[in-house]
């Protein structure tokens, strides 16, 4: 353990006598802390963030009595996303007077450093200008804070001596590294401004993600055990990519979470799925209802169909497009033909020549704005699909459709539609069983706001 006192400085902060009064936590307080404990899989990390929430809770109490006109917001704070606490220990992104806080929770404070997650003093989007170190003593039902050290002198410090991260992804550092006095914390945050206390940029780590894609949708699904820690399966460089990735980390929330007795789609499929819809270049279908195809269609050989008209006779792609849909509003599809576009893209999978048809429309109110995807899927001469054919369809929230062809139906084609908000895109893959599968662009829909 690297040594950061000299023979001259070997004093420790006697933090078990601090003079700081505590905060006596209300029972309120204790129930909600039990309750957020509960939604974590793994037992040891339910105490932690059982110990954090009464630290969060006693440092709203301690503003309360003390600086009532310091504001705080809790509305990205880590501590009441069950997703992010569940794989790093820290309560960040808490704002308080426009500052990030990072609250530091620690029963007696006995020992001569504090363990903070890697994370927190690494990645840009969980630094904090202020790290707040609490003492919770939950059998007294308090809380204390002892102590704060703001990002510009954890940097100077950990340099001077060359911190380094420990193995499982959290730095040791000394308590004499924290200022004892909380009246300096609040003095700064009543007196200073955010850009007093300079911090990184957020890098943009799609480029990244996209080149560790197929190493992340193999070791991921190797986490399933809420026992079983990030550090102990990814590279740090693998970590980071996962930690800074809100939909990675609900991923595998729900997977630590999953009970066997929920019915389910496969959660390796809709990480396969989530990957692509992270990393792909998505396809604007929106563009349809200006009769233009963006490049991506261009490139894959999207062809716009002209706008409807009564079909005569089934020889081209456009008449075969509108005698399906006619079918489908014969069968109580309802379909806004004068809003609508559509276009169609041959493909073959497994040797087999198929054609998706898709179809766009946006669905305006007052109260909201939407957009649906219909997706068909036949074949270019009209013969039967091939049975165990499967159409998956996927957003960010998880798999929405999977639809599969029994193996008695003689179908031409089936179909199925999707509905989302204008910022939503989905994602299609079409599978034959053996592993064989296409997987296409995400749609999106972008249109001008006034349209």
């Amino acid at each position: 353990m690297t040594n950061y006192f000299n023979s001259t400085n070997q004093v420790l902060v006697d933090f078990e006598t601090c003079s700081e009064e505590a905060i006596a936590l209300s029972p309120e307080a204790i129930n909600e802390a039990i309750k957020l404990s509960t939604q974590i899989p793994n037992e040891q990390r339910q105490w932690q963030r059982y110990l954090n929430a009464l630290a969060f809770f006693g440092i709203k109490q301690w503003l309360e009595e003390r600086a009532s006109e310091i504001t705080l917001n809790q509305e990205e704070c880590s501590l009441f996303q069950p997703a992010f606490f569940n794989l790093i220990e820290g309560v960040f992104n808490l704002n308080i007077n426009d500052f990030k806080v990072c609250l530091i929770a620690q029963g007696s404070l006995t020992d001569e450093e504090v363990t903070l997650p890697r994370a927190v003093i690494d990645l840009p989007e969980f630094i904090a200008h202020f790290y707040l170190l609490v003492e919770v003593q939950e059998e007294q039902e308090t809380a204390s804070v002892r102590g704060f050290l703001s990002y510009n002198q954890l940097q100077n410090r950990r340099k001077k001596v060359d911190l380094k991260a420990d193995e499982d992804w959290t730095y040791q550092l000394p308590f004499t590294w924290f200022d004892e006095d909380p009246d300096r914390l609040l003095l700064a945050l009543r007196c200073l401004e955010p850009s007093a206390i300079p911090l990184p940029a957020i890098p943009n780590r799609l480029t990244q993600l996209a080149q560790m894609r197929l190493q992340l949708e193999a070791i991921l699904p190797q986490l399933k055990s809420p026992e079983c820690q990030l550090w102990q399966v990814l590279k740090w460089e693998q970590g980071t990519l996962v930690l800074t990735s809100p939909l990675l980390l609900n991923w595998l929330y729900e997977l630590q979470t999953q009970t066997p007795s929920e019915p389910n789609t496969n959660p390796n499929d809709y990480l396969s799925d989530l990957l692509h819809l992270l990393t792909q270049k998505a396809m604007n279908v929106g563009r349809w209802l200006s009769d233009e195809l963006d490049e991506l269609a261009k490139e894959l050989s999207w062809q716009l169909l002209p706008s409807f008209a009564p079909a005569v006779a089934l020889r081209s792609p456009s008449e075969e497009f509108e005698a399906i849909i006619n079918e489908l509003q014969h069968n109580s599809v309802d379909i806004p033909l004068q809003a609508a576009r559509g276009a169609y893209r041959n493909l073959r999978l497994a040797g087999i020549p198929l054609r998706l048809y898709a179809l766009t429309w946006p669905i305006v109110s007052e109260s909201i704005s939407e957009w649906t995807l219909l997706l068909i899927l036949g074949t270019p001469s009209q013969t039967s699909l091939p049975p165990g054919l499967k159409l998956r369809i996927s957003d960010q929230s998880g798999i929405l459709v999977e639809q599969v062809l029994e193996t008695d139906n003689n179908y031409p084609y089936f179909f199925t539609s999707v509905v989302g908000t204008w910022d939503e895109k989905f994602l299609a893959t079409i599978s034959l069983g053996s592993g064989i599968e296409e997987t296409l662009p995400p749609f999106s829909f972008e249109v001008e706001r006034s349209a």
